[in-house]
């Protein structure tokens, strides 16, 4: 293929050659490039369309973007979504009274212009509302966890679907302040220091217009400091793009963002806009001068919303995959420096696991012949005592039919004095005269004294 020096049109060679005798003479250069047919191209050529390719596949795949709010029950979270998005979610009113934290999540599927967008809204419940709150932030991680997980096991099947698949990481966490004034609660510095290796964290000062503007000002220093102080990595706008790194870095200063959410439409002169109506006055949601909304949904939705799509899939899922490989034994690199192929780890793991089990084996063998042995002996002992309970028994009964054969006799020998006793009542009762008294009276003396005798 050769280019003709024209923008827009190439010059193609014919495949055809024709085959002449030997004897003829060879058909020079000019000859053949007589032969070459011109085409003309009906649109640009070129790979700097391939911008344009990927935004017209991801507009056509859709976008998703998740998002977890943690703060106390009744502190704004659902109202602040609702004036993000500028749209009415369906959130029921929690009460103060839940037994534990669980999280709600809600999926909704929005439209803009020709851009879908498939928001999910991870919403803390009870948060903050039990008396003991050691393990408050408990359900967050493990939740932020199984999305994690539930990504990582899309990845391991053998046949993937990771282009249909819905993504349910946790892009975002907007982190609910309690306008308080002055420091953070432990639960708070505790919650964000757990979360902050596993979601951006983006602090936000809910119900901002409960402060003048310099009590603001110096919660804001005061809770930056304490942050820094504990270790807490929240989420810093990136500055690497020249295009928006001085709106980024002039918006990572004015971190944590103070914030007032409302769905009420209030007329302000000719113009109707969302605001809160106080009798000492009315706060713009909207008004950069009356609280950081604008700048809130500016960053999050019109600037950094694929950044932080990236952060999560770069830092924090990279983090818990490279985790939970190394728990199951997989490693890049062997003891000797050399890359480590799947196969030899899958055969090392697989030997381990064989030489474990093998083990097992044995150990619960020797354990089982222990039992044996064990048994046997108390079998034997037991079989001893019962012989020597038995010999015992033995001889108490000897004994006892001794002393019943002793009673026996007495009582065989009492049966034959009562039959002479018997015999000799009788004959005396045979008599014809009956005894004078005096006489009875003797005899009968007589005769007590005989049977005492």
């Amino acid at each position: 293929m050769a280019s003709s020096g024209g923008v827009g049109q190439l010059r193609y060679q014919s495949d055809f050659v024709m085959r002449v005798p030997s004897s003829q003479p060879v058909i020079n250069q000019d000859v053949r490039r007589q032969n070459c047919r011109s085409l003309s191209l009906s649109g640009h050529v070129g790979f700097d369309s391939l911008p344009d390719q990927l935004v017209n596949k991801s507009v056509d795949q859709g976008f998703c973007f998740n998002i977890l709010c943690v703060g106390e029950t009744g502190i704004g979270k659902s109202t602040l979504i609702d004036s993000l998005f500028n749209t009415s979610f369906d959130d029921r009113v929690s009460t103060h009274f839940q037994p534990n934290v669980r999280l709600k999540a809600e999926t909704y599927e929005l439209q803009e212009s020709n851009v879908h967008l498939k928001l999910t809204i991870v919403s803390t419940v009870g948060f903050g509302d039990q008396i003991n709150k050691e393990d408050s932030y408990q359900p967050i991680v493990d939740y932020i966890d199984s999305q994690f997980e539930a990504y990582l096991q899309e990845e391991l099947k053998i046949k993937r679907s990771l282009y249909n698949f819905h993504d349910t990481r946790i892009h975002v966490c907007l982190y609910f302040i309690s306008p308080t004034g002055h420091s953070l609660k432990t639960l708070d510095l505790l919650t964000m220091k757990i979360l902050d290796s596993k979601v951006n964290i983006i602090p936000v000062i809910a119900k901002a217009d409960t402060m003048s503007k310099s009590e603001l000002q110096k919660f804001k220093i005061k809770i930056m400091s304490e942050l820094v102080s504990n270790g807490v990595q929240i989420y810093q706008f990136p500055t690497d793009d020249e295009s928006i790194a001085k709106m980024n870095a002039t918006m990572n200063g004015h971190l944590p963002f103070a914030v007032v959410g409302s769905t009420e439409q209030v007329k302000i002169g000719n113009k109707t806009v969302k605001a809160r109506q106080y009798p000492w006055g009315i706060v713009q949601v909207e008004n950069e001068n009356h609280c950081d909304f604008l700048k809130l949904r500016e960053m999050l939705i019109c600037t950094n919303m694929e950044d932080l799509r990236e952060q999560t899939h770069v830092n924090h899922y990279e983090l818990y995959r490279r985790c939970k490989l190394e728990e199951m034994g997989f490693q890049d690199i062997g003891p000797d420096n050399q890359p480590v192929s799947l196969h030899d780890t899958y055969e090392a793991k697989r030997h381990e696991f064989l030489g474990e089990l093998q083990q097992k084996e044995e150990e619960m063998r020797q354990r089982f012949v222990q039992r044996v042995k064990e048994k046997e002996a108390l079998l034997k002992e037991a079989e001893r005592e019962l012989q020597v309970k038995f010999e015992h028994l033995k001889l108490l009964h000897q004994e006892e039919r001794l002393k019943v054969e002793e009673k026996k006799k007495l009582l065989e020998e009492e049966i034959i004095v009562l039959s002479k006793r018997k015999a000799a009542s009788d004959i005396l009762q045979g008599r014809g005269l009956p005894p004078t008294p005096t006489v009875a009276l003797k005899k009968d003396k007589d005769r007590k004294n005989s049977g005492f005798m």
